[in-house]
């Protein structure tokens, strides 16, 4: 559920350097409900912790795949959308290596501060390449085919304007180049779902009541149920551009991911 991504201000990096396009430059307009960005700030300190322990940590499974999935070589390019506390921008980043480039990207500042708090504690050099910076989803501050490599996890379902996100994907990425993007799956199985349903309701809201984030929590469900099943992402992807799509669903079919290829 890492943090949903919208315009704030100019995109500021925590590195203390701004990204050298005239796109990067340009004063952002917020395109969501503040409730929202409040709500992502509030679970920040925290957030690491809950996915922890709500996955069984499971969830650093799945996000390797997305890493797997994304094609992400040494020396690459790279951006990870709503990027959250930074775990696959960590996971880009020991692919891309020290010669490489990653860029993390959330619209909360909340979670971008614990992200740069946990490079500082990596000692690997690899790690030193990831900037991190505030911007938006749909109007991305990057240059046309800057990319060799995107993954986003468990930010499309929140964006306020997905076809117009996906579009800003295909538009930064390299021809040939793939986008990977990890979430929880909309399941078209009765079964799956009301045990999708059970598992909010009955473990991770009443986790979450313990940390005093119950009604943040409870948000997760309605978000599920208002996203798009694996067949409509694909089409989605197809929309936009890109000229391949496909969707996987993982771990028993509670998670899924689209891959698709520029």
């Amino acid at each position: 559920m890492a943090a949903l991504v919208l315009g704030i201000v100019s995109p500021v990096t925590f590195t203390g350097k701004l990204w050298p396009n005239s796109r990067s430059r340009r004063r952002m307009v917020v395109k969501c409900s503040n409730e929202r960005r409040i709500l992502f700030n509030r679970i920040a300190p925290v957030y690491d912790n809950l996915n922890d322990l709500l996955s069984l940590g499971q969830h650093r499974i799945w996000k390797n795949m997305t890493v797997s999935w994304s094609g992400a070589r040494t020396g690459d390019n790279v951006l990870d959308l709503c990027c959250g506390s930074g775990d696959l921008a960590f996971l880009l980043s020991e692919k891309v290596g020290s010669t490489g480039k990653v860029m993390g990207l959330d619209f909360s500042s909340e979670q971008l501060a614990v992200a740069a708090s946990r490079q500082s504690l990596k000692a690997r050099s690899c790690y030193k390449c990831i900037e991190w910076i505030e911007g938006d989803a749909i109007d991305l501050p990057f240059d046309d085919c800057e990319f060799d490599a995107i993954t986003m996890g468990y930010g499309l379902r929140n964006v306020v304007d997905r076809l117009r996100a996906m579009k800003e994907m295909y538009r930064v990425l390299k021809p040939g180049s793939r986008v990977s993007i990890l979430d929880f799956n909309k399941s078209n199985q009765s079964v799956t779902t009301f045990m999708q349903d059970w598992m909010i309701d009955n473990v991770v809201v009443p986790v979450a009541s313990v940390y005093g984030l119950a009604k943040e929590y409870e948000y997760l469900k309605y978000s599920i149920n208002g996203y798009l099943t694996g067949e409509e992402l694909e089409t989605l992807a197809l929309e936009a551009g890109f000229s391949s799509a496909r969707h996987y669903e993982i771990s028993g079919g509670f998670m899924g991911n689209l891959v698709a290829v520029r």
